[in-house]
């Protein structure tokens, strides 16, 4: 028999009648197979790890031991908490892109940011013009949002502003009126007037994958040149000539102290003015054991919803500023609530449709369908619930509209501010100090 699918009675009943949690565990294995090396995120800091055989192995990848089935097992982080947060708001974001999906969100709007250097014209920056607090590294309390404009007014000394530098767990109107997501995905409103004593927000939606039971491997590089292009073939010169990155005529490089510049794309290079800094000749053989990948007996994605993070949050007005009290304050509560849930879940869908290529070489796919399971607060599972993507935009949609009943809708336009003209200006110069960082280490 097929599972039931969570559709928005399940998840009402499941949040207001002993509930606690949603959870998924998905177990993963590599796109060429058990076995198949992956590579997993790495790291500054060394680790050294204890074998089974007693010796030690140093890696730059996030490894530790794990009590799995009663033994402890030497796991790998694969996809940390934060970075899935990224791939499921990416993934609500292109959802709300292609129409599948409506909710408010706060978009700083930089197309009417034109320039004839294109290094300088923003008007395409994040792909179409348009940066989002779906997108931005710190949700709705965003330096680039809070240094941005609506209708001329700095948004923090805007309406919608103030309401949301206001805002708190106990006052949470504002945040979920304007930028839903920073209340499902944790949100600390630091850069704002009241700096660190700004609101804090807990994470609901939680997910990371982990590698278990790991071997570490060892990584060969090398190559063949075609050409037959020695290591002793240069010197290779910054060209002088306008147009022209490189040149073997001394007559024709450029000149420094009355010296022709041996051309390198590093500020120290030991390798400046020989064919390899232009990308020529052989590549020697070489071992890379600190970031060599690994082999597992699976991965294993494990995402939770929390009810409790959700029931934390009030609110005492409607989305219209109106005072809630009494019965019609509970009804509105537990009815956004419920949305934010829906909006969580249409995130985890989304992100299984588009699948788990992580990085290059760190592909996988999973042993099975999502299954959605429901943990009640004494322990005992239900479930698994099924949510395909286009199930999760009914879900979320038939939230949607109850919490609109409450007096808890959601606008389907988002919220448009223009940059500042200082914020233009600032990434317009660090674009500028970029572009003469690179000539300078090209000519030094």
């Amino acid at each position: 028999m097929p599972p039931a699918n969570m559709d928005l009675t399940t998840l009402r009943t499941a949040m207001l009648e002993g509930g606690v949690a949603i959870r998924s565990k998905t177990r993963l294995q590599p796109i060429g197979g058990q076995g198949d090396k992956v590579f997993p995120p790495t790291f500054g800091d060394l680790v050294r790890v204890k074998l089974a055989d007693g010796s030690e192995h140093a890696t730059r990848y996030a490894v530790e031991t794990r009590r799995i089935d009663g033994e402890d097992t030497l796991c790998v982080l694969l996809d940390s908490v934060a970075s899935q947060a990224n791939r499921l708001e990416e993934a609500l974001q292109r959802a709300w892109d292609a129409g599948r999906v409506r909710f408010p969100m706060v978009r700083v709007d930089f197309t009417g940011e034109t320039d004839d250097d294109p290094t300088l014209d923003l008007s395409t920056i994040g792909g179409d013009g348009f940066l989002t607090s779906l997108e931005a590294p710190h949700r709705l309390a965003d330096a680039l949002i809070r240094d941005s404009t609506l209708d001329g007014t700095r948004f923090r000394a805007s309406g919608p502003g103030r309401e949301f530098t206001e805002a708190s767990p106990h006052n949470a109107t504002a945040v979920y009126r304007l930028s839903p997501n920073a209340l499902t995905f944790g949100m600390w409103d630091s850069t704002g007037p009241k700096g660190g004593q700004g609101a804090k927000f807990q994470r609901a939606l939680v997910s990371e994958i982990v590698g278990v039971r790991v071997a570490l491997g060892r990584k060969t590089a090398s190559r063949i040149d075609p050409a037959g292009i020695e290591l002793n073939a240069g010197p290779i010169y910054a060209a002088s000539e306008e147009g022209e990155e490189w040149t073997t005529d001394e007559a024709m490089a450029e000149m420094k102290g009355g010296k022709p510049v041996k051309f390198s794309r590093k500020a120290k290079d030991t390798e400046a003015g020989r064919p390899s800094s232009i990308n020529h000749g052989n590549i020697k053989p070489s071992i890379d054991s600190e970031a060599g990948g690994v082999t597992l007996d699976y991965a294993e994605q494990v995402t939770t919803l929390s009810f409790p993070v959700l029931n934390r949050l009030y609110f005492p007005r409607s989305v219209d500023g109106k005072a809630l009290s009494g019965g019609a304050k509970d009804a509105a509560e537990a009815s956004a609530r419920v949305a934010l849930a829906a909006l969580a879940l249409a995130a985890i869908a989304f992100q299984r449709e588009e699948g788990f290529d992580l990085r290059s070489r760190c592909a996988f796919v999973p042993e099975g369908p999502l299954a959605l399971e429901v943990i009640g607060r004494d322990g005992s599972v239900s479930g698994p619930y099924s949510l395909s993507g286009d199930a999760a935009a009914t879900l979320l949609a038939d939230a949607a509209g109850a919490a609109e009943a409450a007096g808890m809708g959601w606008s389907a336009e988002p919220l448009d501010l223009r940059p500042a003209p200082m914020l233009v200006e600032l990434i317009r110069r660090s674009r500028r100090v970029a572009a003469k960082e690179d000539a300078d280490e090209d000519a030094s």
